[in-house]
């Protein structure tokens, strides 16, 4: 549910949904050898390394891409070991991209511990995050899926491209839904995609159900994102694990910003150039930013669009017949939308 009053009546149109844990529980075991897989694959002769991925580990994290992966997988009929490869193979490169992120971002916590920049510093989480990209790759590697392997390369080149197109964007309060769109595309809804995709390719499914695990992984990614972006002016401290407000100090301007601003006037645009010209907010300014995204609606229209792409991964899914693992990927949809963290 939602933990701030903000969005009361959005939450109450938040799909009443299973926890994770639940909606995870047919691939618990594969979701655990994950886990193994990262751990074994992690180490080095080079002590720091291990020591730095245990530490990721153990920071949490939802592993929402490769479950995707998995239920997919399981959707399209495979059971075997290779799953759980690619699945630690995502693993990899989302903490590779998570890591050089919070550098990027300046960012100092992430899941409510220390981002490990902050603790090593930036030269040596630059090169782990460096490690983890190649480490991924040389994993997919061991199998014979050339198809995969590119898939994988794109997904990564992809995201790569995002996080310099959202460098350029960075403090532009003029950035239009188009372009915020193109950042969320590349830097989280490929690799859903990908993910859900490769699923199915493992699997044996027709040309139409493969791209429709593609189409539902890349609408749930948005989805997601849309929820993450919203969450930032949301959610409670404690729960996200980070300082709220931190996209806009940090010069990111997403949706329910952008629909501010066409909505909110002048009181409404020279709050919210403030803001991003001094990286900074006070405690007045945040009040005065969460009144605007209320009393204008931009709270609730970002939720909507979230519900659209997330009832459009639903959607793609009615190519296959009635499943544990199909119901298991809707459910995951309705987590997305009433997420708090």
């Amino acid at each position: 549910m939602w933990v701030n009053t903000l969005l009361s009546d959005t939450a109450q149109r938040a799909p009443v949904t299973a926890d994770l844990a639940a909606i995870f529980e047919p691939i618990r075991q594969d979701l655990d050898a994950v886990e193994q897989e990262f751990i074994r694959h992690i180490q080095s002769r080079v002590a720091l390394i291990p020591e730095m991925g245990r530490y990721i580990q153990n920071s949490g994290g939802k592993r929402v891409r490769p479950a995707v992966l998995l239920m997919a997988a399981r959707l399209a009929g495979y059971r075997g070991d290779r799953a759980v490869l690619y699945a630690s193979v995502v693993e990899f490169i989302h903490t590779a991209t998570l890591v050089h992120d919070d550098i990027i971002d300046g960012a100092d916590l992430r899941r409510g511990r220390l981002a490990v920049h902050s603790r090593w510093g930036n030269d040596i989480t630059v090169l782990l995050g460096d490690y983890l990209y190649i480490k991924s790759m040389a994993m997919a590697l061991t199998q014979d899926s050339l198809e995969i392997i590119r898939l994988l390369c794109d997904v990564t080149l992809r995201m790569i491209e995002g996080e310099l197109y959202q460098l350029t964007k960075t403090g532009d309060v003029d950035i239009s839904e188009d372009e915020h769109f193109e950042i969320i595309r590349r830097k989280t809804a490929y690799l859903f995609g990908g993910c859900a995709q490769i699923g199915g390719l493992l699997g044996s499914v027709t040309k139409e159900q493969e791209l429709a695990l593609r189409e539902f992984g890349f609408n749930l990614g948005v989805a997601f994102q849309l929820v993450d972006d919203l969450l930032d002016y949301t959610a409670d401290e404690s729960a996200l694990g980070k300082p709220v407000g931190g996209d806009l100090r940090e010069g990111k301007v997403t949706l329910p910003i952008i629909l501010l601003l066409q909505r909110g006037g002048a009181e409404a645009d020279r709050l919210i150039r403030s803001v991003v010209a001094e990286r900074t907010v006070s405690t007045e300014q945040w009040r005065d930013i969460v009144r605007l995204l209320r009393e204008h609606g931009a709270d609730d229209h970002a939720y909507s669009r979230a519900v659209e792409y997330a009832t459009q991964a639903k959607t793609a899914l009615d190519v296959f017949p009635p499943s544990r693992e199909r119901d298991a990927l809707v459910a995951l949809c309705g987590y997305v939308l009433s997420r708090d963290r």
